[in-house]
């Protein structure tokens, strides 16, 4: 499928100057990626974003930057439906496994292997579920793993007045 919308992403915010990296990622690892390969996890309502980055923590919200990005990308997988899920062989189970546990267990999480099968056929990333604690099932993500800021992977932050830092800079560490 052909993914056209707007999206959005909950950052730490002294990481804010790379909105579009993907490489938080890529340090720890999450749910459709493995250490090391970058990925770009977005989510197609602010709340799916902030739910995603507090981990259901409410009663303790970290400090973030939300961020709007303006996508146009495909191929995408839709994982969104049981039917969608069914016609490119996946179940739900597979995507909703205990990644983090399995990892950490020295195992391949199934969610992985899932991404590896897209990434195999041509899929530039996916439209799936958010796994979020206190979501809906109507509350999805989009993980891109090709991104950039050209057809037919494009996606961009929406920042017109320049309000996202340039660099690291402005931060104290």
């Amino acid at each position: 499928m052909r993914f056209q919308g707007v999206c959005y992403r909950a950052h730490d915010p002294r990481w804010s100057f790379a909105p579009l990296s993907g490489e938080g990622a890529a340090i720890t690892g999450g749910r459709f990626n493995r250490k090391g390969e970058p990925a770009l996890y977005t989510s197609l309502e602010i709340g799916t974003a902030v739910a995603e980055c507090s981990q259901g923590l409410a009663h303790r919200v970290p400090p973030m930057t939300i961020c709007q990005y303006d996508v146009d990308c495909e191929p995408v997988a839709d994982l969104g439906s049981d039917p969608a899920r069914a016609s490119l062989g996946v179940t739900l189970a597979e995507l909703a496994c205990a990644w983090l546990s399995e990892m950490l267990a020295g195992r391949e999480p199934s969610s992985w292997l899932v991404a590896d099968r897209l990434k195999a056929a041509g899929y530039a990333g996916m439209l799936a579920p958010s796994f979020a604690p206190g979501v809906v099932a109507t509350q999805h993500n989009l993980i891109l793993w090709r991104w950039g800021p050209d057809l037919p992977t494009r996606i961009v932050a929406y920042d017109p007045d320049g309000r996202l830092p340039r660099d690291q800079s402005s931060w104290k560490t």
